[in-house]
């Protein structure tokens, strides 16, 4: 079969269309090609569009965007997934290599013989109060708090109450956050089940897809510092995707800045395919 061989990665539920920058360009990828092969009717379906460059025998490029088409320079759970594929074309060795974005250059690595992977990433300001931001009822507090990308982190009661969609998208446009907007993840009460370590559940409107995504790696990490940061959580902390997967986090807050971060999860490939 001849055409575009491309690789379908699953993070936690956040699915991208991965390609291997060997072979293929950023430069041939216009938005509106990216939004064709990101269409979940007439085409290939995903989160977002990663493409891996090798740079040299420890180093890989991930080029990423989303499927609207526009440039975004980290996305944690395309990073996991792009450590495993980096590591299943052999572009860099998985227990150890440097993956480059558009937010900086991350150590990644596998974790064991499945699909984990896990990604350093650097550290960032404590999340701050946002006073511009007026909660809602049922929402007990919002967040501002930058992992590479903005994010905003809604403390929240019932997170099935909450209107992801709708309220997600008025955030996520709120002039405070300026003409880029913010990822907004609703964070709502920790649960346990016997014999597990507690896990917060939490939803995420993300920009660019325009909706609700199964899960957000730096999302996640935004969550972690926010709920570690109010006293409700310490080091390791698990959380919940809405795929039913977790993301885990371990960050250390230190002089007004949260150091020591890691993000471990997922990264699957699920098929290989010719378009």
């Amino acid at each position: 079969m001849k055409g575009t061989v491309f690789y379908k990665m699953s993070g936690s539920g956040n699915d991208f269309v991965a390609l291997d920058g060997r072979f293929h360009s950023p430069d041939q990828w216009p938005p509106e090609r990216i939004r064709r092969l990101c269409d979940r009717r007439e085409g290939v379906g995903a989160d977002g569009l990663v493409i891996l460059e090798p740079a040299d025998s420890a180093q890989v490029k991930m080029h990423f965007f989303n499927c609207d088409g526009s440039v975004a320079a980290m996305c944690g759970n395309a990073a996991l997934c792009s450590t495993r594929l980096a590591a299943y074309l052999e572009l860099a060795p998985g227990d150890g290599m440097e993956l480059i974005t558009g937010a900086g250059t991350f150590q990644t690595r596998c974790l064991g013989e499945g699909w984990q992977a896990e990604l350093n990433l650097p550290a960032f300001d404590l999340p701050k109060e946002s006073p511009d931001i007026r909660p809602l009822p049922g929402e007990h507090a919002i967040y501002v708090v930058s992992v590479g990308v903005p994010h905003l982190v809604v403390l929240v009661g019932d997170l099935e109450a909450v209107e992801v969609i709708e309220r997600g998208r008025e955030l996520r446009h709120h002039a405070a956050l300026g003409s880029a907007g913010a990822n907004v993840n609703f964070v709502g009460t920790a649960l346990k089940a016997p014999g597990q370590c507690r896990a917060w559940p939490m939803r995420t409107y993300e920009r660019g897809v325009e909706g609700e995504t199964l899960a957000c790696g730096t999302g996640a990490v935004a969550a972690a510092a926010t709920l570690v940061l109010t006293g409700q959580a310490t080091g390791k902390v698990v959380m919940m995707t809405r795929s039913g997967k977790p993301l885990t986090v371990r960050l250390v807050p230190r002089e007004g800045r949260m150091e020591d971060v890691w993000l471990a999860g997922e990264g699957v490939l699920v098929y290989r395919g010719v378009l």
